[in-house]
């Protein structure tokens, strides 16, 4: 099984801030959001709160969205062009995405690219707030291991993200993904 996060790995770019600005462009009015968000940002930043507690802040701001399933969907019609020549050119049945976006952001294009195994962070759509913790860093390895799946059984694991290090090490072969290029995870024993 391969295993890849989704953001600046398969998807060129940061889907979530950019479907946050997709909603600030159509909806002007969502900006009343932005002071509260600045301020959890800051605070995050200086270590008062958690990337959790500062996303959630920040995704308040679909509480002022009526039709947050319209608004992914048009998203993605217009930023399915954002996933990667090389994953598509490599794409099995089995891939398993894993991400800290929101599973509600993910689950439409994944669904449309047929990938069948999300992991991602759980996120009320209409509250912004989150069910559990963020999907990041160890606690991938925890959703991993808690839907059912052997470490032994991915034999390769793509990401952008040295936070990803947790999962990459445990793969039986790992890929630091930068743009389009692809190499061996640094450090990474690989195993033929």
């Amino acid at each position: 099984m391969r295993v890849y996060d989704f953001d600046e790995t398969i998807y060129d770019g940061d889907s979530t801030a950019h479907f946050f600005f997709f909603l600030l462009r159509r909806h002007p009015g969502l900006v009343r959001f932005l002071p509260e968000g600045g301020l959890a940002f800051l605070r995050y930043k200086f270590g008062s709160w958690t990337k959790t507690q500062f996303k959630e802040r920040l995704y308040r701001l679909f509480q002022g969205v009526e039709d947050i399933e319209a608004e992914v969907a048009a998203f993605w019609a217009a930023h399915r062009t954002g996933i990667k020549d090389f994953y598509l050119a490599q794409q099995a049945a089995d891939d398993l995405v894993i991400s800290a976006s929101p599973r509600f952001l993910l689950a439409p294009i994944c669904a449309d690219l047929g990938i069948h195994h999300l992991l991602a962070s759980e996120v009320d759509p209409q509250t912004g707030f989150y069910r559990g913790l963020n999907c990041w860093g160890d606690e991938k390895v925890r959703r991993y291991l808690e839907a059912g799946y052997r470490l032994e059984n991915m034999t390769d694991f793509y990401s952008d993200s040295f936070s990803d290090v947790p999962l990459a090490v445990r793969a039986k072969r790992a890929w630091l993904v930068t743009g389009m290029d692809i190499q061996p995870w640094p450090g990474h024993p690989m195993e033929a």
